[in-house]
Parts: structure tokens; C-alpha cells; sequence
């Protein structure tokens, strides 16, 4: 089906809605909501059969809803209409809410509900709420509707009011600790909570309740890894981030700066054991002999300072442990280098330079950790240099709707962090050029069926199976064979490094280069003043490939004086990027009104053949694992398995 996405940006429900049609065949197209006439003119050229708005704040222009089944995804349950719906859902603590998705009318919310799915409140802030359970309840809801839509009239309730800045303010003579968390959590992370702080105008984020601490009504009591700690009338909260009018969010300690100056840093272990409420970023869980190590990074995003935390906090687990599970945050696993902090700097090059190196210093520990088995575990979103730190494990588990961003080209970046050896290793040169190039989101199924990872569990009982999984990793017999792979590997991994540094210095250090001007414009959520390019008339790789096909035949039926195609067969390597499936639902959709149309189409899977250049061994593999089957090494070559022929026609 094509089908199309209206949206205001692209993000994680946007792009969990589009990895999810992707995955099942149909053929996407994106547009930016920008303003009346671009969204009349971009859907009219795309003609989908059915256009989707995940996330969309402006209104649908009747030209295009009166033409096209058109349907919005709103973040509330039957009945709820208007802006702010989370707001509106955290602030009365209701237990219960919900996604409707409902047809494109003229009325606010107003059209009928084809698909609904509830979901329980968790006691979070709201973007939390919104990329975990919003996603996760309005793909259910997709799929009911793909599936079995249902009819219900919406209830056309008074549509409830925008949430204002008076009614975020807070009142810190009136408000208790808890309705201050309340305050906040609402809000973040958008728009925040407006206060001032030492004289300083800014919005609030990242609260945090603080069990020990206590002083004077607003007044700055610590500062610990960038957050200060606020006395309040009944208690203390941290607050991490902070952002100013007109500003981008950072950091409190790096708003405040010399106002905060003679306030203490106030330490607490490298790993924290959790025994009362406080700011922390990176603590543990320990089941037997595996260690979870958790490092809540906000927005995920890793300054050089937390990247050399964890990895001084992964280097003592690793003396301890057995299996090391990377668990990332509450939000995001890791989007790789801090871009706010780096728009930030006086000495944005040098900054840069450091962050990226420290990035790496951290995978190169996890890389070289030979004593024990190491798990990254994708329970959240990764993007970047984020996805690249998880397939610096030894395995890696990941969380049904989950959504990679295995690539850097959109911040006009090459990107480091040993990549160009832990991706192709795992899905072939081939691909992980395709993969960094598309710049494009995958999901995690899409990611196990490549090799990129290893298993993709339920949402309902992912930690129980993550545990089941790591528990029986460990052994001798792996250790060892990781410790002689790791001795085959070391000149070639450092070798990859030392080339993709040489490659990313004059994107940082040159001042015209793409990256510091792609990099303002994401920190300032500058608006697009067109849909980005990848994203238009975005196509299954495997339409264009059937259309190519296609000619390749009808010049070989005119050559044969052929009327009609009866049988065709393709061999198809497995690693040639091409899906059967998705190659089988191309070639019905294109084969009608040509020499092809009815003709059956008989799809081969070639397997990978590859030859070793240590030993000289020829090995063919059923799976995708670029290792010699003889003496195990990865310095190895392919000589089949990676491209897609046509074997043989039937024609009359």
C-alpha cells in the first residue's frame, strides 16, 4: 500500500510508526507539516492510498483529508480532545489512558476512532510517558486498524484548554516538594517549567527528589556531574538541565557557571547502590555473576566527562563479573557525542576532538574486555555513535519497537567509534554502507534479520529473557576463543580507528565544514523549510530492484519475441540487501499491465561464501558471520552471496 506520513518532525512515534510499515512491505513517503500549501502539493504528488499523521501539530488542510483516508494519532482515550493531553493525564494522576486514531474531519478531534489501545500511567515526566508507552500503545493500534478497524463515534467533549505557563509555574512558597516533581515532570521535556536561579531566567528539567539534603527555599545546595540540588519548603530536589529563553537545554552547571562557583560538588560512589533518592547517573544490578550496569545519560546524549565515567565504572565491574550487560537509560540506550555541550563551547573543535576520543576510549575497553562476555541491551532507542557502542559488544539484545539509527550523515558527520569494524562485521561492507548512507531508521526486527543483532525479545517479558539469555553465556571455552580473536584482531581494529578520525578531523576542526552548521540548526530545533530528502518518495530497496528486473525481461522477452512471461527465477545472495518476502510484494505490485503480469515468481537463497585470507579456506554460511569457519579469523573476502541474478525465464 503507499502509504504516507504527515508529521510535524520525525520523531520516535513517527519513526516507530515507519519502521513498523516499512518492515511489513509498503511503500512510505514523508512529509513535513510546514505550512498550508507544501503539505497540499507534497501529498498530491506522492497519490497514497492512506495518510497517517503520528505526530502532527498543525491542521490537516480539507483538501487533503476529503481526498484521502486520512487518519491522526492522538495521545488520548475515547473522548479526549484538545492540546496537552499527557499534561492533562500526569497532572490528575489517573492510573489509565490511552491512543485513539481517529479520521481526519474538520472538527478538533473530532472524527470517527477506527483503532484505540490503553495503556497503564507510569509515574514518570512526560516524554518519558510519551516514547515508552505512547509508542508503544499507538503501534498496537496501528496494527488493529491494519488488521480489524473498528467504528466508534468519538464522544465530542469540550475541548480542554492549552496548558499554560501559569499553570506550570511553580510556587515555592506555597508548593511541596511533591508538586514541585509534579510541576516539572509535566513539562519536560517540552516546554520545561519557567523560574529564575541565581538571577538567571530559564526553563527546568530533569528533576530529582533528594532524600538528604536540606536548606533555605531555593537555595543552591550542591552540584553534582552538571545537575545543582534546590532547597525547597519541605525538602531538596536536583535539577539536572536548564535552558534559557531563546536558548538551548544544557546542563545547570553550565548555565549557572561562575554563579554557582563556591558551591560544593558533592560526590557520591562511582556506582551508585541506589539506597535513597538522589541524582545519580550510572548505577548497577547484580544477579549472580551477571552485572547490569545502567548509565541514565539525559536524552543520551554522552559529554567526554560521562563517557570516561563509565568507562572507569565498566573497567572495576569487569574484574568482578562474569557477563556485563550495557543497559543505557530510562529513555534512550545512547545517541553517542553531546551536541549541546559542543554548541555550547568557546572551543567547539577541541571539544569535539575530546569527545569523540573519549567515545572511543570507552568502546575500546569494551571492545578489549577479555575476561568476561559483554551484552549491550536495547531496551530504548540508539542513534549514532549510540548504536555503535552496543555493537561493541559481544552480543546484542534489543526490545521489540525499538528503533536504531545506525548512522551519522545527517549532522554532516563520517563517525567513529570502531564503527567501520563492528558494523561490517556483523551485515557485510555492503550493507553497512547501504545502512550509513540511507541514513534512514530500521527496527530492531529488521536488525536481527540483517545480523546487526542478535535477539529481539516481547516487550511483556524482555528482562525476563534478557536474564535467561545472558545467565549461559559465559564459559571457558568462550573466553578463550574471544581472547585469540581479539589477538587476530588488534592491528586491523586500530587501524579502522586511526582512519575514521583521519576522516571526522576537518569536520571538526574546520569551521565551514557541514557539521557545525547542521549541528546549530538540530540544537535549536531550527523548523525545516522542506521535507529532508531521504525521506521523500522513500521507497522499498526492493521496488527499484523489481523494476529493474522488469526491463531486464521485457528486453529479453522482445529479443525472444515473447509475448508473455510464465515463470521466472531469481537467485538472490544473502547478503545482497534484498528481502524475499519484501521482493515477492514488489513484483505483484509492478508485474500487472506488463509481459510478466501472472507470471510466478520462484525466489533462491544463494548462501554467503566466503574465503579466507589467513588460511585459504572457502567456507559457505547459512548466517551472515563474516568469520572463517578453519581458523576463525574475520580477515576474510566474499566471493558469492552478495548479489541478486536472474537464472532463468519461461515465456510464450
Amino acid at each position: 500500500m503507499k502509504i504516507l506520513l504527515l508529521v510535524t518532525a520525525f520523531n520516535s512515534l513517527s519513526q516507530a510508526v515507519y519502521t513498523r510499515l516499512k518492515d511489513d512491505g509498503h511503500k512510505l513517503n514523508v512529509v513535513f507539516g510546514i505550512h498550508r500549501e507544501q503539505m497540499i502539493q507534497e501529498v498530491l504528488e506522492f497519490e497514497p492510498e492512506l495518510i497517517l499523521a503520528p505526530y502532527l501539530k498543525a491542521f490537516i488542510p480539507e483538501e487533503i483529508y476529503k481526498r484521502y483516508s486520512t487518519y491522526i494519532f492522538h495521545p488520548g482515550p475515547i473522548g479526549d480532545r484538545g492540546p496537552n493531553s499527557l499534561e492533562y493525564a500526569l497532572k490528575s494522576h489517573t492510573k489509565e489512558w490511552g491512543v485513539v486514531l481517529l479520521r481526519a474531519n474538520a472538527l478538533y478531534d473530532g472524527g470517527d476512532i477506527v483503532a484505540y489501545s490503553d495503556f497503564s500511567v507510569r509515574e514518570t515526566y512526560k516524554a518519558s510517558l510519551y516514547r515508552q508507552e505512547v509508542v508503544s500503545a499507538s503501534l498496537k493500534a496501528l496494527e488493529i486498524f491494519l488488521s480489524k478497524p473498528v467504528q466508534i463515534l468519538q464522544l465530542l467533549n469540550p475541548i480542554h484548554k492549552k496548558y499554560t505557563t501559569v499553570m506550570r509555574t511553580i510556587n515555592w512558597q506555597e508548593d511541596s516538594t511533591s508538586i514541585i516533581i509534579d510541576k516539572i515532570n509535566l513539562s519536560d521535556s517540552f516546554p520545561g517549567v519557567l523560574d529564575e536561579l541565581c538571577g538567571v531566567r530559564c526553563y527546568l528539567y530533569g528533576v530529582h527528589k533528594e532524600d538528604k539534603l536540606r536548606g533555605n527555599l531555593k537555595e543552591i545546595l550542591a552540584k553534582r556531574d552538571g545537575a545543582v540540588c534546590i532547597g525547597t519548603k519541605d525538602g531538596a530536589v536536583w535539577i539536572s538541565h536548564l535552558k534559557e529563553p531563546h536558548r538551548f537545554k544544557l546542563p545547570a552547571t553550565y548555565v549557572l557557571k561562575e554563579k554557582i562557583a563556591g558551591i560544593k560538588e558533592l560526590r557520591i560512589p562511582l556506582i551508585f547502590d541506589k539506597s535513597y533518592n538522589t541524582f545519580y547517573e550510572i548505577s548497577v544490578e547484580q544477579k549472580g555473576k551477571v552485572t547490569y550496569l545502567n548509565f541514565n545519560f539525559h536524552n543520551g546524549a554522552m559529554s567526554s566527562e560521562q563517557c570516561m565515567r563509565l568507562k572507569y565504572a565498566f573497567e572495576y565491574l569487569k574484574e568482578e563479573s562474569e557477563v556485563i550487560v550495557l543497559c543505557g537509560g530510562l529513555d534512550f540506550f545512547s545517541n553517542g557525542i553531546h551536541l549541546n555541550i559542543l554548541e555550547d563551547s568557546k572551543k567547539q573543535g577541541e571539544d569535539g576532538w575530546s569527545n569523540i576520543n573519549a567515545m572511543n576510549d570507552l568502546i575500546k575497553s569494551i571492545l578489549e574486555a577479555d575476561e568476561v562476555a559483554t551484552v549491550a541491551s536495547l531496551a530504548q532507542n540508539a542513534g549514532a555513535g549510540g548504536v555503535f557502542l552496543a555493537l561493541a559488544c559481544d552480543y546484542v539484545v534489543a526490545k521489540e519497537s525499538v528503533v536504531l539509527n545506525p548512522h551519522y550523515k545527517t549532522l554532516g558527520l563520517s563517525g567513529s567509534e570502531y564503527h567501520t569494524y563492528t558494523l561490517p562485521k556483523r551485515v557485510g561492507q555492503e550493507m553497512a554502507k547501504q545502512l550509513l548512507n540511507d541514513a534512514l531508521p530500521i527496527s530492531v526486527n529488521y536488525a536481527k534479520k540483517i545480523a546487526m543483532v542478535d535477539e529481539v525479545f516481547s516487550e511483556n517479558s524482555y528482562y525476563k529473557n534478557l536474564h535467561d539469555f545472558t545467565a549461559s553465556l559465559y564459559s571457558e571455552d568462550f573466553i578463550w576463543k574471544k581472547q585469540e580473536q581479539l589477538e587476530m584482531d588488534k592491528d586491523f581494529m586500530e587501524s579502522c580507528k586511526k582512519q575514521e578520525l583521519e576522516t571526522m578531523y576537518p569536520e571538526f576542526w574546520n569551521q565551514e565544514s557541514a557539521f557545525h552548521k547542521l549541528r546549530h540548526e538540530f540544537v535549536y530545533k531550527i523548523c525545516p523549510t522542506k521535507t529532508p530528502e531521504r525521506l521523500k518518495g522513500v521507497k522499498m530497496h526492493e521496488y527499484s530492484v523489481v523494476q529493474a528486473l522488469l526491463e531486464q525481461i521485457e528486453t529479453i522477452a522482445a529479443e525472444n519475441e515473447a509475448t508473455k512471461v510464465r515463470k521466472i527465477v531469481v537467485k538472490i545472495g544473502l547478503m545482497s540487501g534484498v528481502e524475499s518476502h519484501l521482493l515477492e510484494i514488489a513484483f505483484n505490485t509492478f508485474k500487472e499491465k506488463t509481459v510478466c503480469d501472472g507470471a510466478e515468481l520462484i525466489v533462491n537463497i544463494q548462501p554467503l561464501t566466503i574465503e579466507c585470507n589467513n588460511c585459504g579456506n572457502i567456507s559457505e554460511l547459512e548466517k551472515i558471520d563474516y568469520c572463517c569457519q578453519n581458523c576463525e579469523s574475520i580477515d576474510v573476502q566474499v566471493i558469492d552471496g552478495e548479489d541478486m541474478f536472474l537464472m532463468s525465464l519461461e515465456m510464450e
